[in-house]
């Protein structure tokens, strides 16, 4: 079994900073790419961005220059840095996670999500 939990969301004004988190713990060998995605009321699922196991990332262009992800593959967690945040950044934030279990089995992994709410 496993799971990833965010935390980290919350109501910040526009041009404010928020860190996420996102940690992913059970019975794991190795995790693939990590990644942030967002939902806002009324639209889909957005990729926000990704970053690999080698550190490769790629951004939404709508984030790019204001928001930073990283990783630390010792603690198996994943960081979304949001800065100059905008009104339109308010959505709910997901983690996903490329997860190797140790019985050899391949987890695509959601967690249930953070509130990110950002006031004009």
């Amino acid at each position: 079994q496993v799971q990833v939990v965010e935390s980290g969301g919350g109501l910040v004004q526009a041009g404010g900073s928020l860190r996420l988190s996102c940690a992913a713990s059970g019975s794991i060998s190795s995790i693939n790419t990590m990644g942030w995605y967002r939902q806002a009321p009324g639209k889909q699922r957005e990729l926000v961005a990704t970053i690999t196991r080698g550190v490769t990332t790629n951004y939404a262009d709508s984030v790019k220059g204001r928001f930073t992800i990283s990783r630390d593959n010792a603690k198996n967690t994943v960081y979304l840095q949001m800065n100059s945040l905008k009104p339109e950044d308010t959505a709910v934030y997901y983690c996903n996670a490329g997860v190797y279990t140790r019985m050899g089995a391949y987890w695509d992994t959601w967690g249930q999500g953070t509130q990110v709410t950002v006031s004009s």
